[in-house]
């Protein structure tokens, strides 16, 4: 079975052309990726993103409720596909007459990125791989870095981060930026609690236009996300090869969350929180803070601190004081972090904890 078999995969201008086969086969290993790691998530986490996934695939329109039924009957199919591809290998890509492995973005995209399409592939949370084509928007260098912007996609799976970076590439997807977005808002529409994702919604106008606001949410969150990425490229040249082989090692535990915390930490605070601070970003400076994990943010309290302080008082010298300071905070505990994997070569998912709930910030 293929990709290419499945009737609810959104209508796309490659479907009838010279790229069929390519699209076929990312949407194929989308599938792939999703058979084997949908059973990662909670059944609430993993029913939520099978209604956004539904929703994506069929172009419903956020505001529209979804067809029960209709829902009910793909999620059905969809799993049993997924039991016919769970145990098959990943389909090499093809592009204009010659293959490809699925993880070689480079080439893949020197093959798509002339005709106004971008690829991107590469490994999530658990090690889940995340596979994506979509619309090239723009193509562009800021830093040393080379920025693609994926508009309209075509395949995607049931992770679709809403970006990606490779070496000093750094791919963002505007489309589920855009999601993302709309996600958090409804997620406070439920309860409506004052916090940051309030003040962050108040600097724009969700009651009376709902759509523009969106967009020019996704459009200020777009240098946000670029910024994180930079961060993530740095911190991962810092850490080198062996954060990921600790990081593999801890898989499904708590130590693995607060690693990835420990280095999300460390990434913004050498280029997302600068980056916000110096551009007076006040709107996405909230939707930082909303969106940061109840982890980040017991491992970072000084940040929560000197947020609250801004939102009184309206000063960033705080907030600017403490990230000065916080790179190298979470430098040298990363470092710890690897040094007590080394010694102990891997058994050390107790001694990680300790060390970082220990070493707050």
């Amino acid at each position: 079975m293929s990709a290419s078999s499945h009737a609810s995969t959104p209508a796309s201008p490659l479907d009838n052309s010279e790229l069929a086969s390519t699209l076929a086969a990312i949407r194929t290993n989308c599938y792939i990726s999703d058979a084997r790691h949908a059973t990662d998530y909670t059944l609430c986490i993993y029913l939520l993103k099978m209604r956004e996934y539904f929703r994506w695939e069929h172009n419903i329109p956020y505001h529209t409720e979804l067809p029960r039924q209709q829902l009910t009957t793909w999620l059905t199919q969809r799993e049993n596909d997924w039991d016919e591809l769970e145990d098959r290998p990943f389909e090499n890509i093809p592009v204009q007459g010659t293959l490809h492995d699925p993880f070689d973005s480079m080439a893949i995209n020197k093959g798509l990125n002339g005709l106004g399409y971008v690829y991107s592939s590469g490994y999530g949370r658990n090690m889940k791989p995340v596979f994506f084509l979509g619309e090239l928007e723009c193509r562009k260098h800021h830093d040393g870095y080379t920025l693609l912007v994926a508009g309209k996609e075509y395949a995607r799976d049931l992770a679709a981060p809403p970006a990606m970076s490779l070496d000093n590439t750094i791919y963002i997807r505007r489309e589920s930026l855009r999601r993302m977005c709309w996600e958090k808002i409804e997620e406070w529409r439920w309860n409506q609690p004052k916090n940051a994702m309030q003040k962050a919604m108040q600097c724009y106008d969700f009651d009376n236009a709902p759509e523009q606001s969106l967009d020019a949410m996704t459009d200020r969150e777009l240098q946000s996300v670029m910024l994180h990425e930079i961060g993530e490229i740095q911190a991962g040249k810092s850490l080198g090869e062996e954060w990921k082989v600790m990081l593999a090692s801890m898989q499904h535990s708590k130590a693995e969350i607060m690693l990835r915390a420990v280095r999300d930490n460390l990434a913004d605070a050498l280029s997302t929180l600068p980056g916000l601070l110096q551009d007076a970003e006040t709107a996405s400076m909230h939707f930082y803070t909303a969106n940061m994990s109840n982890m980040r943010k017991e491992l970072f309290p000084g940040f929560v601190s000197a947020y609250e302080s801004w939102t009184v008082a309206g000063d960033t010298r705080e907030l600017e004081q403490l990230v000065d300071k916080a790179a190298a905070h979470w430098q040298s505990l990363a470092e710890t972090c690897l040094e007590l994997h080394k010694e102990s070569k891997g058994n050390c998912e107790a001694a990680l904890i300790s060390a970082i709930e220990t070493n707050t910030f």
